[in-house]
């Protein structure tokens, strides 16, 4: 891999007027209606052409199958609509309100009102995720490799009510074997770069409850969901983002999730950096690994696009503790949860590519093309 990787988002804005209600069963049959495959092609087809003119050389499909809910409800519900062994719904997500002291008044409450958790009435099993023929139809758009991103089983666990396990473990261990049959498939059907998001480890270290016994399990959970899954595999985390709002007002640290984190059967592991201006870098001096590691160096919560000159100087600073051999460049999270417009999520990406060419440059790399930045391709001009 070459120094400074650019990849993109997992999740981007669709065209506003391209998200029909799809909640749960197979997309297949409804891709037989003209207006369904027209506006899902058509959709994906602008995510991709977008993130091509940015200049990124790995893409997604944006996540165009989720619908469009409150807060970016489909991370987790698009799972969750199409498992077996859920019934119902409740108004509280499991800890949540309690854990981040939300109430009336503040967005996450609302957020979270919105969610509706599912209630699981029997042993859960799998479902039409179709996960391999999402991404069929992305990468038939494109020649780059497009990366599928879909949410960790025990991320997927903490937005369900158990009413039949009765035990934690044996709950996040069946969602294991379910996505990692889904995986599987997936990467049997080609797909290069399977990114699976949210590991709990660092948001449970916040909590003074938590043991390293609870990481330990998290870690082998997490693994056991990759057995066998034979493609590039991504491990996306964050400190949140509904509505595209951190669940934190000021970014914990990750140094006690770390050395967990570093043990996941990932090849690239990924870091929220932007929004703490790099605050944990010199953390992978003192945990060395062979693994390559993704810093985000534009923010998803924040609407200002930061200027390329800002995320080279955050890629200098990364490349004190990572060589460069190992380091990828991307986001702090995706774009697409109801929070940031199609314009700002674009620059975002594009000043991601050209400030990660400024350090190419003077490390004697070759530049990416942006053709979004290309002058000859503008109307308007800077001569008066």
């Amino acid at each position: 891999m070459s120094c400074c990787r650019r990849r993109s988002p997992a999740r981007i804005l669709a065209p506003s007027g391209s998200r029909r209600a799809c909640e749960g069963g197979s997309s297949r049959p409804r891709s037989a209606t003209s207006i369904f495959r027209e506006q899902y092609l058509d959709a994906v087809a602008c995510i991709v052409n977008a993130q091509e003119a940015a200049g990124l050389d790995i893409v997604t499909d944006g996540d165009s199958r989720f619908d469009l809910a409150v807060g970016g409800k489909s991370w987790f519900f698009y799972p969750i609509e199409r498992l077996g062994g859920i019934e119902g719904h409740r108004d509280t997500a499991r800890g949540w309100m309690q854990r981040h002291g939300l109430r009336p008044g503040r967005i996450l409450w609302e957020v979270q009102e919105a969610y509706q958790p599912g209630v699981v009435k029997d042993r859960l099993t799998r479902g039409p995720l179709e996960y391999s023929a999402l991404w069929k139809v992305a990468q038939r758009l494109t020649d780059k490799p497009v990366k599928f991103g879909t949410i960790c089983a025990p991320a997927l666990a903490g937005m369900l009510w158990d009413e039949y396990y009765r035990d934690d473990k044996a709950l996040i261990h069946d969602l294991c074997d379910i996505m990692n049959a889904e995986l599987r498939d997936l990467a049997d059907a080609g797909c290069p770069l399977i990114q699976v998001e949210e590991p709990p480890h660092h948001g449970r270290t916040t909590r003074p409850d938590c043991t390293d016994a609870d990481l330990e399990f998290l870690t082998e959970a997490f693994n056991r969901q990759l057995a066998g899954v034979n493609a590039e595999i991504w491990v996306h985390t964050c400190w949140g983002n509904p509505n595209q709002q951190r669940v934190y007002w000021e970014p914990p640290s990750y140094e006690r999730a770390l050395p967990y984190l570093l043990r996941l059967d990932g090849d690239v592991i990924t870091f929220e950096c932007a929004s703490t201006d790099g605050k944990d870098l010199p953390l992978f001096a003192k945990y060395p690994t062979d693994k390559k590691i993704g810093i985000g160096v534009v923010n998803h919560c924040n609407t200002v696009v930061e200027p390329p000159e800002h995320v080279a100087r955050s890629i200098r600073k990364a490349l004190e503790y990572i060589p460069p051999e190992r380091l990828v460049i991307t986001t702090d999270c995706g774009f697409g949860r109801e929070g940031l417009s199609r314009r700002i999520a674009h620059y975002k990406c594009v000043s991601l590519v050209q400030g990660t060419n400024i350090v190419r440059r003077e490390l004697g790399l070759p530049e990416a093309p942006v053709r979004a930045a290309d002058p000859k391709l503008y109307f308007a001009t800077s001569s008066t």
